[in-house]
C-alpha cells in the first residue's frame, strides 16, 4: 500500500476513534442527566444569542395577500373564515386573494367567500382528473375530447363570474398524465389555447413549477431538508420517474417566452428562492413575469444580503404571499423578515422550523420598496384589484 494510502488511513482510523469516543462520552452523560438522545425530528434546540427582537403585530402598510388558500385550507368553515377576516384587519391585510375555486364550479367557493366578498379576490384552477379514476389516465378529463377548448370557455365564463386569474399547482408537470400514462409537458401544444385565453382575456396565471432543489436530491442525511422529506416522503421527487427539476424550469420558461402578452406570476419565487442568480435571470428575461414570495421567507432570510439585493434590484417584480391562511405568529415572522434587521428569528410558529433547521434574517426594505411588494405590484397585474383594495381601505382609517 502506498505512503499516501497508509497515511488516509490512519487519519481515519483515528478520526473513527475520536468520534466513537465522543459519542461513547455523549451516551454516558444521557444515561447519567437521565434523558434519551432525541431523534432528528425531535431536536429543536433553544438559541442563545441575546440580539435585538422586534415585535411587530401587523404590516406597515395595508397588504395585499395574493397566495392563499381559503378552500383547501379552511373546508367551508364559515366561522374559521370569519375568524380570519378578523385577523387580517388587526395585521393590516387588506385584500387575500384566494387560488381555490375551481374552473367549471366557480359558484361553490365564491359563495364561501360571499359574506366576506369584499376581502377577497379569487383564482381557479383546472381539475385535470376530474371523476376519472386515479389510476386510469385514460378516462381522466383532460384526456376527453374537445377538453382544452371546454377550459377556454369555461374560463371566458369564470370572468364574467369574478374570477382574475388561473392557478396551476405543482401536480401540472410531476402527475398530469397523457392516456398511456406518460407524463405531459408543461409546455406541450395541447395547451397552447390556455395560455392564450388567458392574455387575451386579461387573466394573469400563478404557475407552481417543480418544488425546493433538496427535494429532488436523494432523501439521506446531505440533505438539507431530510427531516421534512420524513415526514413528507411524497413530496420526494428524486427518481427516473419525474422530470428532473431543469426540465421542468425550462418547460415553463418555454411557455413564458412564447406567451409573452399573458401576465405569468412565478409562485414561491418562481421555485428559484435557494437561486436567486437563476430567478434574477428570468425576470431579466421575461418582462411579463412577476414573482411572489409565499412559503420562502425560510429560504429568503437564510441569505439576507443576496435577498435584500434581489428585491432591491426588482422592486416592482415582485409581489406578497404567505400560503395561508396562517397563525398570527407566522404572518409575525413575514413583516419582521421584510421590515425590520432582526437577526436570527424563526420562520415559523412550528417547532421543529418545518422547512430546514434554520433561522432567518431581516431585510429593512424601505418604505417606497414596501409599498410596492405589499400592494402597488399586485395592482398591475391582477385585475380588479386596485378597486377592491380602494373600497377596503375607504372603509377604514388607515392609509395606504
Amino acid at each position: 500500500m502506498s505512503p499516501i494510502r497508509l497515511i488516509e488511513r490512519a487519519s481515519w482510523s483515528r478520526s473513527f476513534c475520536i468520534n466513537s469516543l465522543g459519542l461513547a462520552i455523549f451516551c454516558s452523560a444521557a444515561i447519567a442527566q437521565d434523558f434519551e438522545i432525541p431523534k432528528i425530528n425531535e431536536y429543536f434546540p433553544s438559541s442563545k444569542l441575546r440580539v435585538k427582537q422586534t415585535k411587530l403585530t401587523q404590516a406597515k402598510f395595508p397588504a395585499v395577500d395574493v397566495h392563499t388558500h381559503f378552500g383547501f385550507k379552511l373546508k367551508l368553515d364559515q366561522d374559521a373564515l370569519g375568524a380570519y377576516v378578523e385577523l387580517m384587519d388587526r395585521q393590516n391585510i387588506a385584500i387575500s386573494v384566494s387560488l381555490d375555486s375551481k374552473l367549471g364550479n366557480e359558484e361553490k367557493h365564491l359563495t364561501f367567500l360571499k359574506p366576506h366578498a369584499e376581502r377577497f379576490l379569487s383564482f381557479a384552477h383546472i381539475d385535470f382528473m376530474g371523476s376519472g379514476p386515479p389510476e386510469t389516465p385514460v378516462k381522466w378529463a383532460c384526456n376527453q375530447p374537445g377538453f382544452v377548448r371546454l377550459t377556454c370557455e369555461q374560463l371566458k365564463t369564470a370572468k364574467s363570474k369574478g374570477i382574475c386569474g388561473l392557478k396551476f399547482f405543482k401536480t401540472f408537470g410531476l402527475t398530469v398524465k397523457k392516456p398511456d400514462g406518460s407524463l405531459y409537458a408543461i409546455d406541450d401544444p395541447k395547451w397552447f389555447p390556455i395560455w392564450e385565453t388567458c392574455g387575451e382575456l386579461g387573466l394573469p396565471v400563478i404557475i407552481h413549477t417543480a418544488d425546493p432543489i433538496a427535494f429532488f436530491d436523494p432523501i439521506g442525511p446531505q440533505n438539507e431538508r431530510f427531516e421534512e422529506l420524513l415526514r413528507h416522503p411524497d413530496w420526494s421527487f428524486h427518481g427516473d420517474q419525474f422530470p428532473s427539476r431543469e426540465a421542468l424550469l425550462s418547460a415553463r420558461n418555454n411557455v413564458i417566452r412564447k406567451f409573452s402578452t399573458t401576465k405569468f406570476i412565478g409562485a414561491h419565487v418562481a421555485n428559484s428562492s435557494e437561486d436567486l442568480a437563476a430567478a434574477a435571470s428570468w425576470l431579466d428575461e421575461f418582462p411579463n413575469l412577476t414573482v411572489e414570495i409565499a412559503s420562502r421567507i425560510s429560504e429568503l432570510g437564510r441569505q439576507p444580503f443576496s435577498a435584500k439585493a434581489f428585491i432591491e434590484k426588482y422592486p416592482t417584480r415582485i409581489l406578497f404571499g404567505t400560503d395561508g391562511p396562517w397563525p398570527e405568529v407566522r404572518l409575525g415572522y413575514y413583516w419582521r423578515f421584510l421590515e425590520t434587521n432582526d437577526e436570527y428569528f424563526p420562520y415559523s410558529e412550528k417547532e421543529p422550523q418545518p422547512q430546514g433547521f434554520w433561522n432567518i434574517y431581516g431585510v429593512a426594505l424601505s418604505d417606497d420598496v414596501l409599498k410596492k411588494i405589499y400592494f402597488q405590484n399586485a395592482f398591475n397585474v391582477i385585475p380588479g384589484l386596485r378597486t377592491a383594495y380602494q373600497n377596503v381601505i375607504n372603509q377604514t382609517t388607515q392609509t395606504p
